[in-house]
């Protein structure tokens, strides 16, 4: 019997390995077909804001967030992360985007009981105020008034397989609206986590926003999907000091490929600092931001993020993000 369970866990072990292997596989060789594009498809693919990362706390490490995803918003980054997600947390989550535009962010998470593994179910909403009807001949104004913007609503689901392993999926509904013009979609992320088991270190692969096309005007766009290989390391534990390293790569099927980079101090599980850079994109840069984790009891706490991004010419881009976990 003994000799069984051993046989089995190597197998295991092999198949994980080989499902790693597999997803770096898929998120380079995109990278290697790009060699022979001369121009990337920017402006070509439809609903741009699902790109938008809605977390303070990883967007101030330069958005590598991949392979950490350890708190509520691992929904949006890898849901493979939202095992380590303990109790239930409700995460609430603001970005000011340039030109007066909005993000909000929800999300739920909670371990359901009857079935292994985290739940989440999240909402997200892009706004701006109305806009004014403007024409060739009265470039001033008609009058009239247009709204825009998109929604999605969705569900997140991760197990772990092995206790080095964990893979999770999030499927949405997508709205999006444009005056009297409408589209629906659904999109699904796809997410894979292993915990290398040195040093804290995990591995993260993520593939998001996988759908089919939509079509405004008669002339059918993809959706932008991205595929996302990361790393994450424990580099400094000492007392009451910790220092956490993460790094990204990204290919968006609809630019060029990315890099992002970025750290995170903690004083004692309580006071946080953080850092991070966009490498290889058209606007973002340096990023910076801070928060503070209040135990309000031995089961309950309230967490408090900001962050700020540099988007150049755009100017700057606010995020705060609240989560309550009891």
């Amino acid at each position: 019997m003994r000799g069984y369970r051993i046989a089995n866990r190597c197998a295991s072990e092999v198949t994980v390995k080989r499902i790693v292997c597999f997803g770096l596989a898929a998120a380079l060789l995109p990278g290697a077909a790009h060699a022979a594009q001369i121009f990337e498809k920017v402006g070509t693919y439809a609903a741009q804001f699902l790109k938008i990362g809605v977390s303070a706390r990883a967007t101030a490490m330069g958005s590598a967030f991949t392979a950490l995803a350890d708190d509520a918003t691992a929904g949006f980054w890898n849901p493979a992360g939202l095992v380590n997600v303990d109790g239930t947390v409700v995460s609430l989550n603001h970005t000011e985007w340039p030109a007066d535009i909005n993000l909000e962010y929800a999300t739920y998470t909670f371990s359901p009981g009857f079935i292994q593994g985290k739940v989440s179910m999240h909402a997200r909403g892009l706004t701006m105020d109305p806009q004014v009807v403007r024409t060739i001949y009265r470039q001033q104004g008609t009058g009239e008034e247009f709204d825009a913007g998109d929604m999605s609503f969705g569900l997140s689901y991760a197990r772990f397989f092995t206790d080095k392993f964990s893979s999770g999926a999030t499927v949405s509904w997508m709205h999006m609206g444009l005056a009297d013009q409408s589209v629906n979609s659904f999109v699904v992320d796809f997410g894979l986590l292993y915990r290398i088991g040195i040093r804290g270190m995990k591995l993260g692969m993520a593939v998001q926003n996988i759908g089919s096309e939509v079509d405004f005007d008669d002339r059918a766009s993809k959706l932008p999907t991205v595929f996302k290989v990361g790393l994450s390391v424990d580099t400094y534990r000492s007392g009451p000091h910790s220092l956490v390293t993460v790094g990204e790569f990204s290919r968006p099927s609809d630019n060029k490929e990315r890099q992002n980079v970025g750290v995170e101090y903690s004083y004692n599980n309580f006071v946080f600092l953080r850092s991070g850079y966009n490498i290889g994109y058209d606007s973002e840069s340096f990023a910076a931001g801070a928060g503070v984790a209040l135990q309000t009891s031995q089961s309950t706490s309230i967490d408090a993020d900001y962050s700020f991004v540099d988007m150049g010419a755009l100017g700057g881009v606010h995020r705060v993000s609240l989560a309550f976990t009891y």
